[in-house]
Order: structure tokens, then C-alpha cells, then sequence
């Protein structure tokens, strides 16, 4: 089941079952990913630009993004 977390300019789709937890996430934006809060991901504390690289980095393809419409 895909989550949803949006900005406003992007919204980042986050597909759990692909997700090898390699931390690049939090490592890249912590002030954006808290994997022990809920909702985990918080896209309104970092750039639209930083998250599309951050997504970018993604090593699994658990995390993705669509522009908005």
C-alpha cells in the first residue's frame, strides 16, 4: 500500500514493501524523515528541490515523487 506525504509543489509516494530501511533518507533530510513518529515523513521542513534529490538517492524505489497536478 503506497503512502502519500505532501508539500504542496510535490507529493512523495512511499511504497513500504520495497523499503530496504538503508537509513539514506534520514541521513540525507533528518529534519524531514523520523522513522519512529507518525506520520513519519514531514516534506513541508526541507525544499522541493532537496526532497527530489533526496527521492533520487533512493537505493530501493520505495520512495518516489509526482508533481503536482
Amino acid at each position: 500500500m503506497t503512502k502519500e506525504y505532501s508539500n504542496g509543489e510535490i507529493t512523495i509516494l512511499w511504497k513500504p514493501e520495497l523499503c530496504i530501511h538503508s537509513g539514506n533518507c534520514v541521513r540525507l533530510l533528518p529534519h524531514v524523515y523520523h522513522p519512529k513518529e507518525h506520520p513519519w515523513v514531514s516534506p513541508q521542513n526541507a525544499s522541493t528541490a532537496e526532497l527530489i534529490h533526496q527521492i533520487n538517492h533512493c537505493p530501493s524505489g520505495a520512495l518516489s515523487y509526482r508533481e503536482r497536478e
